[in-house]
């Protein structure tokens, strides 16, 4: 049994049974109730502490298995503790590897539900107890480590004044996703904000969001992980590199107390809401980036800090004959055991937390494929935990956005379990990239990704909005760098330039990286505005990465997972030097908001359900005729009928026509007959130089010749039937 020490301060503690429910310390009239999950343990003590940097606790209580246990769950209420207490736990049982069990009475423990931690890095300060042990004699014959370089669990109160603030939860296909990381959007002193890398600092920057025009801001992980936790040195500098991305959680519950101005973990807590609630009431939405396919505690070889020490035979895959081993479909060491009932009901415990204290509007879910597995590993039709997030009646109106892929082999791209289930269209980015490269005989690729992708998504009854379309994200090249480089860059991760993807379809037009020449940054901006204006001109929901929107360079690094630093970080005075990239997605994006013809709910019907006698979509060669797809090549154009965009709607809209030349040489383009009574309009032209390449509503451009159309090699044009 776990030795009990207790030391008498102050304040008088009480102690009465408490209740198993809710899991966690939630405030009591009189104190607080603690409760965790256990199934295999003999023993759990809970430790006090009265400071956050004290060595050893103040207060040890042994919870008796008899009055404290209620099936598998250990609780116990503390009478006279109140809001900003510190805690954590010992859990004694078997350490028998081979069965899975990996108890350490001599390591402290996070609570899986704590909603608060103090700010220490576990890595930097890990005592040597943390590690696995080599054999069980080193566990019996061990002596508590001290907890002063580990983090404290903190006790916290919800309440806050969220002046009426509730999530916004916009229909999808008015979405328009902006990714960023939390830290890195403001980190550089180039962002001009008081509160740089915070969430304080995001709050500064929302007049820039309001200006750009995105509806929807999703940020990388901020759950807290450890930034220490990566032990790669950076070979030019010489510096330890970190985990900037923050795909490896140490408590999924609580917001990362450095991204915080506050110093303290209440405070914390507190401006997170403060970020959302001043997000919700400048009109845009905050999705979260969450990973519950692994954890911090790695592998065999790796610590505990939580669940493995909770009890590691439940919360994690292990090898069917050899359960010292994890299963690894993440790639990360160890895969979370997504749909065992226990680990089940953690992830919907935590997302109702996130929705309904911390008022957030969506998710989206790192290599959610593993959600999809049994306790097995084997992949699902109808995954407990999949079905259940997407019908849960809290998270009912939730966006949920799986990255349908992990790291075993799963890719489910377009046919994702569970329902309503929005995805990242990975298809999309590599068609559209391979496209405007100018790659040969992709124009059907291309058509079919712009008009919704219905060959994915049409299946089950889903929808065009269920494909969230971009062509960048945090993972891969920037888009300035997909038309700067012809290869990645990565040798300051540490890993002589093997870690990314080789597999970036891109192409620097003759010269590698940063460039005087004029010609060739002319046709990279000019293939930006492409490539982005098809992104928003999409049918789908677009995403776009933070800084595309002028350029923002990782170097020609496609991996920048560990570069904490400028490479990383926006450059916010890139904005005024690609001034007119910045205008030309501005108003690409509130020419979306405008004409709901490309923000469409349904997939494009044959000319059989047409509302009128114009298709709802229309395809051309160059000659103005119906394509050989098959040998339709370099280009694509279509039509887009405005009237009666919807089933049961009478929402209309302008008749579009859409060209774009991928080709190296000039294209005459023969146009369609605008509809009786109207004429063709230039809107856009990314040929012609800003400001004229994008013009205002009310300000487009009647074309002089209504027959044919000349459009430059590496452009897109759209014309507007009024």
């Amino acid at each position: 049994m776990a030795e009990c020490v207790i030391v008498f301060i102050m304040i008088s503690l009480e102690k009465t049974p408490g209740s198993p429910l809710p899991a966690g310390a939630s405030l009591v009239r009189g104190g607080v109730n603690f409760s965790v999950f256990s199934r295999n343990a003999v023993s759990v003590t809970l430790d006090i502490f009265e400071k956050a940097e004290d060595e050893y606790p103040s207060y040890s209580f042994c919870l008796d298995p008899v009055v404290n246990r209620t099936g598998d769950m250990w609780h116990i209420c503390v009478h006279g503790l109140e809001a900003g207490a510190f805690y954590l736990y010992r859990v004694d049982g078997p350490f028998q590897p081979e069965k899975g069990h990996r108890f350490n009475r001599n390591v402290y423990l996070l609570d899986p539900y704590a909603k608060a931690l103090t700010a220490v890095s576990i890595f930097s300060n890990l005592p040597a107890s943390y590690l696995p042990p080599s054999d069980k004699m080193d566990i019996e014959l061990g002596s508590p480590c001290t907890a002063k370089g580990f983090p404290k669990c903190v006790v916290i109160s919800d309440e806050f004044d969220w002046n009426g603030d509730q999530p916004l939860n916009y229909p999808m296909h008015n979405c328009i996703i902006y990714e960023t990381h939390l830290k890195g959007f403001t980190a550089s002193p180039s962002s001009g904000v008081p509160h740089a890398g915070t969430y304080r600092g995001l709050i500064e920057k929302i007049p820039y969001l309001k200006e750009l025009g995105i509806t929807s801001v999703e940020l990388l992980p901020i759950q807290e992980f450890d930034e220490n936790e990566n032990m790669r040195i950076n070979p030019r500098t010489g510096d330890l590199l970190r985990n900037y991305w923050g795909y490896s959680t140490v408590s999924f519950f609580v917001p990362k107390m450095s991204f915080a101005a506050a110093s303290t973990p209440e405070d914390a807590v507190r401006e997170f809401k403060e970020m959302v609630r001043e997000l919700h009431r400048n009109g845009i939405e905050v999705i979260l980036d969450i990973v519950f396919n692994h954890t911090a505690e790695g592998n065999e070889r790796g610590v505990t800090l939580n669940f493995r020490g909770f009890d590691n035979s439940i919360y994690y895959m292990l090898e069917d004959q050899q359960k010292q081993y994890y299963k690894n479909f993440s790639g990360c060491g160890n895969t979370v055991n997504c749909n065992h009932p226990v680990v089940h009901n953690f992830i919907i415990d935590c997302l109702r937390y996130w929705v309904m204290e911390m008022h957030v509007d969506g998710f989206r879910f790192d290599l959610a494929s593993i959600l999809g597995r049994d306790q097995k590993g084997n992949l699902i039709q109808d995954p407990p935990v999949l079905s259940r997030i997407a019908e849960d009646p809290i998270l009912r109106r939730t966006k949920i956005i799986a990255e349908a892929w992990d790291a075993g082999g799963a890719y489910q791209v377009g046919c994702f379990p569970g329902g309503r289930w929005a995805e990242w269209n990975d298809r999309y980015r590599d068609d559209i990239r391979r496209f405007w490269r100018g790659d040969d005989y992709l124009s059907n690729a291309a058509a079919t990704r712009m008009a919704g992708s219905a060959d994915l998504y049409s299946y089950a009854g889903r929808k065009p909005y269920h494909s969230v379309n971009f062509v960048t994200s945090h993972d891969g090249f920037t888009l300035n760098d997909l038309v700067s480089y012809n290869g990645k860059h990565n040798e300051e991760n540490g890993e002589q330039n093997r870690d990314g993807s080789d597999n970036n379809c891109s192409y620097n037009y003759g010269y590698e990286g940063p460039t005087q020449n004029k010609v060739i940054e002319a046709i990279r901006s000019r293939q930006i505005k492409n490539i982005l204006l098809s992104l928003l001109l999409s049918q789908g929901t677009p995403m776009l990465l933070a800084g595309d929107e002028f350029r923002r360079t990782q170097g020609g690094n496609n991996n920048a997972y560990c570069q904490d630093n400028e490479l990383s970080w926006i450059d916010w005075s890139l904005k005024d030097k690609h001034s007119d990239i910045f205008r030309f997605v501005k108003k690409a994006i509130k020419f979306r908001k405008l004409h709901p013809a490309f923000r469409r709910t349904e997939f494009f019907a044959g000319t059989d359900h047409s509302f009128n006698e114009i298709p709802d979509i229309s395809w051309f060669d160059q000659d103005g005729k119906m394509p050989d797809w098959s040998k339709l090549n370099h280009f694509l154009a279509f039509r887009l009928d405005g009237g009666r965009i919807e089933i049961m709607s009478d929402m209309d809209d302008n008749d579009f026509f859409v060209m774009m030349n991928t080709s190296d040489k000039d294209a005459t383009v023969k146009l369609p007959v605008p509809r009786p009574g109207a004429q063709w309009y230039r809107c856009i032209d990314t040929s012609i130089a800003s400001p004229g390449d994008i013009l205002d509503s009310g300000s487009e451009e009647l074309l002089p010749v209504q027959q044919t159309y000349v459009l430059p090699a590496k452009t897109m044009a759209v014309l507007m039937g009024k």
